[in-house]
């Protein structure tokens, strides 16, 4: 009977003990990756022997040595017999990594990590426009004007309405270029591109100035015409980057280079 209750809870959700040890190993991760990410975890850093870290996060050994051979797989942390686990220099980790992009994200306000961000948008995105006036499908305009449409009725009165749909617009330009690369590279940065949007709205000076630029590749790709829609994707991730400068400037007052 007992053994039937228990396969009972199971089905009706209860967590198996496997369920139970994979939520131990991914919060032991989250932990250790955010505290790598804020710096108390600094670069060069030699983390504590494996007995100490197991009694400090009251976890088992073997939850432990799983997390480290994730970070050492995320370019975080580099384990060596004898010298111990030293966490690895910013350039060596996978940001894309959803767990790394999340604790970035909150924890970060590196302007090096959205000025690489937009140069990668640089290089990708005015392809991409120029791509999808010349390929994209009737229906593909249909989503990018659609996108374009829930901008203009999120208004500068709904950040987060509005940081969505910019978000649809750029994946459906990118989705409309017909080049899986762009496709595959967009699915991978879609969470920083979505908080880069919300940093950028935020700062917008001008609600109808950003609408203008959005209309202009818009009416590029309409107008099947590669090299404006290009130009005006240009123009508009241009001004992207000088709305991050305003926003990193405003959220760290004391660092006049941002």
């Amino acid at each position: 009977m007992s053994t039937r209750l228990g396969s009972l809870r199971t089905k009706q959700g209860g967590a198996t003990p496997e369920q139970g040890k994979r939520t131990v190993r991914e919060e032991l991760l989250k932990k250790l990756i955010r505290q790598i990410v804020s710096g108390s975890l600094a670069e060069g850093s030699i983390l504590p022997n494996e007995a100490e870290l197991s009694d400090v996060h009251g976890v088992s050994r073997t939850s432990l040595r799983e997390a480290m051979q994730y970070l050492s797989a995320l370019g975080m942390v580099r384990s060596r017999t004898r010298a111990g686990t030293t966490v690895l220099p910013r350039e060596n980790w996978n940001y894309l990594d959803p767990l790394v992009l999340d604790a970035t994200l909150a924890l970060s306000n590196d302007r090096s990590f959205y000025d690489s961000l937009l140069d990668a948008r640089q290089v990708l995105e005015p392809a991409a426009a120029a791509q999808a006036a010349a390929n994209a499908t009737a229906k593909q305009l249909a989503q990018i004007a659609e996108a374009f449409e829930d901008m203009v009725a999120a208004n500068a009165r709904d950040n987060e309405a509005w940081s969505q749909a910019d978000l649809e617009f750029h994946t459906a330009i990118i989705n409309a270029s017909g080049n899986w690369v762009f496709r595959q590279f967009a699915t991978a940065i879609r969470a920083a591109l979505l908080a880069s949007f919300r940093l950028t709205n935020r700062a917008s000076q001008s609600h109808e100035y950003a609408i203008a630029r959005h209309q202009d590749v818009l009416d590029a790709i309409r107008m099947r015409r590669p090299d404006a829609a290009r130009f005006a994707m240009e123009q508009l991730i241009g001004t992207a980057r000088m709305e991050l400068s305003d926003a990193l400037r405003a959220a760290n007052p004391k660092d006049q280079s941002a």
